[in-house]
């Protein structure tokens, strides 16, 4: 199936819309809601999860629980584009790094990256990535506050 191809009915809308909200929801709580059996809605989940739609569910922590309160952006400048899988095979062994982008413009990766502390970032920065082959540079912004997290809209 193309990318794009995938319909969804109002039923799957529903099921998706509430199971996004919370993934923990009972799926006879929502075949309840829906009118539905809960076997229609297992099935209907395996054809989403088949499709590609669903890439599984997850548990989100908060991770200022954890003593992590700083959280910046840093984008890698390299030296060279050739560099950019060994580049990111090294961050993958960063645990600071909980995501990595390879984009167009200034930099070649943007990375997130979450810390205890700005002390902390300033270790991540100074003693992990900027000692990666490769890397030429970094520039760094860091969070102060999360307005928008959410997910695209079904």
């Amino acid at each position: 199936m193309k990318q794009g191809e995938l319909k969804l009915d109002g039923i799957d809308k529903m099921i998706l819309n509430r199971l996004m909200v919370d993934a923990r929801t009972p799926i006879l709580s929502i075949a309840r809601e829906i009118g539905i059996s809960g076997a229609a809605i297992h099935q209907r989940l395996r054809k989403l999860e088949a499709s590609g739609l669903i890439s599984g569910s997850k548990f989100v922590i908060n991770p200022k629980v954890l003593g992590f309160k700083t959280l910046a952006f840093v984008g890698i400048f390299l030296d060279s584009s050739s560099k950019y899988r060994e580049a990111i095979k090294r961050m993958q062994d960063i645990d600071e790094v909980i995501e990595s982008h390879y984009t167009t413009g200034n930099y070649a990766i943007f990375v997130k990256i979450l810390c205890r502390d700005n002390e902390h970032l300033m270790q991540v920065l100074n003693h992990q990535i900027q000692n990666i082959k490769g890397v030429a540079r970094t520039e760094t912004f860091i969070s102060l506050d999360q307005q928008i997290d959410r997910q695209i809209k079904i």
